[in-house]
């Protein structure tokens, strides 16, 4: 095995790719290890009647690039499946609403919104600068641009099986009715061959691995994964585990599996990238 430390990414794989091209831009090696599988939603119906009450919504939440993904595939007037419509469906597919405001909390979800049409200056999320990509942060900007008073106001969440209500309670406070659409599935990804040996190698060897978690629904995930791969094997020292968290709840999830050492993070490549340096050094005096 290689004596390089990589950088473990465990999004899931569509969001993998984009990120294996933005750390190697930065000089950082990658591997992929997706500890989410996205699947759409089993009943198509309700994501195409949102669409059909799209025009009487004053906002529309995006909880991630995925909710994005799967809402537009069932555009009407047709998106191709897993991307922008092409140039056939560009005269035919329904236009983003004048009236609509889309949110979101990331730049990867921003710029998936873009790529499908919606007008850039109708696209809410937290300020370049926020000291972290939330709901927390995006909700100031949204009493910035629509006031405070959301009486009467529709908002619809854009998301899949489940999720943080702090932001549709805000809103709520504030008069809004809202609404919430199911376009996707997360599930624990089955373990292949190929899983298991990398798993495995990184955990027998976490001087060389540094992981990337931006979510706390992967740690989990990576727990049952591990258990379940074991195979006889004593359990993973977590203790000599480096990690980047793009969450403060990210990082108390890894903390309490025993991740040893983990940096707090910005979801951006360059605050990822000066992470990674820090935490792939032969040695760490004590966690971050």
């Amino acid at each position: 095995m290689t004596d390089v430390v990589r950088l473990l990414l465990t999004r899931p794989q569509a969001q993998a790719d984009d990120w294996t091209r933005r750390m190697a831009a930065l000089g950082v090696p990658t591997v992929s290890l997706p500890l989410i599988d996205i699947e759409s939603a089993d009943d198509p119906e309700p994501a195409r009647l949102a669409w059909a009450a799209l025009p009487a919504i004053d906002l529309a939440m995006f909880v991630s690039p995925n909710a994005v993904r799967h809402f537009f595939e069932h555009r009407p007037g047709g998106d191709t499946p897993g991307g922008p419509p092409d140039a056939a469906a560009l005269s035919t597919r329904s236009e983003w609403p004048a009236k609509t405001w889309a949110a979101t909390v990331g730049p990867g979800s921003a710029q998936a919104l873009i790529a499908h049409g919606v007008p850039a200056e109708r696209i809410v999320q937290p300020p370049e600068g926020a000291e972290s990509l939330d709901s927390e942060h995006l909700w100031p900007e949204l009493r910035r641009v629509a006031g405070a008073d959301w009486s009467g106001r529709r908002v619809l969440l854009v998301r899949g099986d489940g999720g943080r209500e702090w932001l549709a309670d805000r809103l709520r406070e504030a008069g809004a009715v809202v609404d919430a659409v199911s376009v996707y599935r997360r599930t624990c990804p089955s373990a292949d061959a190929a899983t298991r040996t990398l798993l495995r190698q990184a955990l027998a060897a976490p001087e060389r691995h540094v992981w990337l978690f931006s979510s706390s629904e992967a740690i989990g995930h990576l727990e049952t994964l591990e258990r379940g791969t074991r195979a006889g094997d004593p359990p993973p020292d977590w203790a000599r585990v480096r990690a980047v968290a793009t969450h403060e709840r990210i990082a108390a999830r890894a903390q309490a599996l025993g991740v040893g050492h983990v940096v707090l993070v910005r979801p951006d490549a360059p605050a990822v990238a000066g992470a990674f340096r820090m935490l792939s050094g032969p040695t760490l005096e004590s966690p971050t």
